[in-house]
């Protein structure tokens, strides 16, 4: 196996203000909405009552969907939830209990713009997110804490919602329509994604529990090992929660801990911190499975760190998951919607992350890194950004890869050319720390899917979009044909 679990810095109870997936019938807790008995007002008869609870930042209110009246199409099989008021949320998704199950139909939700009172028209859920996922047979995969999922939606601070998920219809059965089922389970999904402010201690836990032993016992042995290298440096989070320390603290060669931004370096201040430290001790693997340092490597951009943008370290598992290196970049798109602006998506993607963990149950944020409009990079899943951390963003080649995610949905609006350019410029860096030039193609050995099967070598460019490795729309039409300029850009950086 690929992945290496390595033990962080310390251990702490997590604390994620979220409803469990199987809530009591009363009024729920933590961010969820009470319900009365009657199941709240319909859509024509007005919005349920005002919730009682107080607003908390930070928290996710899980509302399960029920069957409504028939919908316009004849015979349709609609859950969801009609009009009513909820507590301030500013991320909506749907999930489901079967990971392997696909929801075949649409999800539409409206929302009520918190202050205006204003209703927004019915969106669309994306339905189709299976294909960001751990790879089959991992720990993170099989948990029993995962579930199906839509994309998850930015709408920003709202207080009111309706849903409604409508089945397809099968006309495969030419004698009469039929209507595939809905997955059982329905739950929506109300993410507040709080202040960036750390949660207070005694704050109830809902955090993934670490990857199993057997993980850890199969992994690689050569594989690099948690922490930084040197040891930490002194900073503000020395006394802060263990995990917040772990997560600064193996970025301790790039920035001082508790950086909220790791810095730009022009090439030369890059080529020096090469020289200096080695790309062994920036990367965390064994100076022997190290290519000769080369002048092909981009300056290094600045980075959000996971303290800049707010992150909770305890939500997530404790561990870090490594693969050996880092072959090829697949390049996605949120599919939470264009409707943020640059100062927001910390925000964003603080929402994202409480969704991919305490909705979903993964054991972290999938992606590696994510990249806004104005070209703004930040540092995705927990490990070091210089280290070949295993994400769960492109399923069947999480391994010896990473994921970059542009904030947005990109099908029929083109991405904007900072964040082409943050792309560039992240791989440069990224991918040159590796030897891989981004311009070229490479292998990587697909761990299944619906494309390749278990076991076959692909080949692929060293910068993919991922429907390279998957069938899916992912990173969206627009952006997908951009992929030919960030590659040239990237390999420009590096002085190919």
């Amino acid at each position: 196996m690929g992945g290496f679990l390595a033990s962080s810095i310390g251990a702490m109870c997590a604390a994620a203000l979220v409803l469990p997936l199987a809530p009591p019938a009363v009024a729920g807790t933590n961010g969820s909405a009470p319900r009365s008995a009657g199941g709240g007002a319909s859509a024509i008869g007005g919005a349920a009552p005002v919730p009682t609870a107080p607003y908390v930042p930070g928290s996710t209110q899980s509302l399960p969907l029920q069957p409504l009246a028939r919908d316009r199409a004849p015979g349709a099989a609609v859950q969801g939830l009609p009009r009513r008021d909820v507590r301030q949320f500013s991320l909506v998704g749907v999930v489901w209990d079967d990971p392997e199950r696909e929801l075949h139909g649409t999800v539409q939700v409206r929302t009520r713009t918190t202050g205006t009172g204003t209703w927004s028209d019915w969106q669309d859920l994306q339905t189709h997110n299976a294909e960001h996922a751990a790879d089959p047979g991992t720990a993170e995969r099989t948990s029993d804490r995962v579930r199906g999922a839509t994309a998850p939606l930015w709408v920003g601070a709202s207080d009111g919602v309706e849903v409604r998920v409508r089945a397809e219809t099968d006309l495969a059965a030419r004698s009469r329509a039929t209507t595939a089922p809905l997955p059982a389970g329905l739950r929506l999904e109300l993410v507040d994604p709080g202040d960036g402010d750390p949660p207070p201690a005694d704050a109830p836990t809902d955090a993934p529990t670490d990857a199993s032993a057997d993980d850890a016992a199969d992994a690689s042995a050569d594989a690099p090992v948690g922490g930084a290298p040197g040891g930490p440096r002194t900073g503000t989070l020395s006394a802060g929660p263990a995990e917040a320390v772990a997560a600064s603290a193996v970025n301790a060669d790039l920035a001082p801990l508790g950086a909220t931004e790791i810095p730009e370096l022009n090439r030369a201040q890059t080529e020096s911190e090469l020289i200096t430290l080695g790309v062994d001790a920036l990367t965390g693997q064994p100076p022997v499975q190290q290519q000769k340092v080369k002048p092909y490597i981009g300056p290094r951009p600045g980075i959000v760190t996971r303290l800049g943008w707010g992150a909770d370290e305890r939500l997530r598992e404790k561990r870090f998951v490594y693969t050996k290196k880092v072959k090829a970049a697949f390049v996605h798109h949120t599919a939470t919607g264009n409707n943020y602006s640059c100062t927001q998506a910390p925000s964003v993607i603080r929402g994202i992350y409480r969704y991919h963990v305490s909705s979903m149950g993964w054991r972290d944020i999938g992606y590696n890194f994510l990249v806004d409009k104005c070209g703004k990079i930040y540092e995705g899943r927990a490990g070091g950004v210089a280290r070949p951390v295993m994400g769960a963003h492109t399923l069947g080649f999480n391994t010896n890869s990473m994921g970059i995610a542009v904030l947005g949905t990109h099908t029929s609006k083109k991405p904007s050319s900072k964040a082409l350019k943050g792309i560039a410029r992240l791989t440069a860096w990224k991918l040159g720390l590796f030897g891989m030039n981004p311009r070229a193609k490479t292998y990587l050995k697909s761990g299944g899917g619906n494309l390749y099967q278990k076991g076959r070598n692909v080949r692929l460019n060293v910068i993919s979009g991922h429907r390279d490795g998957f069938a899916t729309e992912c990173p969206g039409r627009r952006l997908y044909g951009k992929l030919g300029t960030a590659r040239s850009t990237a390999a420009s950086y590096q002085g190919r």
